[in-house]
């Protein structure tokens, strides 16, 4: 069964590897690198062999997070392990009382949208031409999900 842990810097060359294969325009080491600072949060998913498969980074500013980037092996792609992965990071934020998770994403990632719908995203607007494509640019969907955190006296 896959698990999902918070991630350190000594992992960047693993997340750098996963990044390069699930996305068509990947971030490069020193964007990775840079969101290990003092705003950020990462999670890892990891098999069953303790390979790193999945990785999600967070920006958490007071009570607001971005999800500044989510990814899943292709080879492990379709399986779960993404909603896995994004349930255990909700979950993370909502024990930290944070109040709104915040994203952007293709419009053309209808899986990525499913599975954002599905947990409760809802649309909020757009950014034209915000994604380069093989075509030019393409806009992103602005999505966002509240979160309700029960405190407890």
């Amino acid at each position: 069964m896959a698990q999902v842990l918070p991630i350190s810097l000594e992992q960047l060359p693993q997340m750098l590897a996963v990044e390069q294969l699930a996305h068509p325009y990947p971030w490069d080491e020193a964007t990775l690198k840079s969101c290990f600072g003092r705003f950020y949060q990462q999670l890892g998913l990891f098999d069953d062999d303790e390979q790193l498969i999945g990785f999600s980074i967070l920006q958490c500013l007071f009570e607001e997070a971005t999800l500044m980037n989510i990814c899943v092996m292709p080879s492990c792609q379709g399986k779960g392990f993404g909603k896995l992965l994004l349930e255990q990071t909700i979950a993370s934020l909502k024990a930290q009382y944070i109040e709104v998770l915040l994203l952007e994403v293709r419009v053309s990632n209808t899986a990525a949208i499913g599975l954002y719908r599905h947990l409760g995203f809802i649309e909020t607007g757009s950014r034209r031409n915000y994604y380069h494509t093989a075509n030019g640019r393409e806009d992103a969907l602005l999505m966002e999900l509240r979160l309700h955190c029960d405190i407890q006296a």
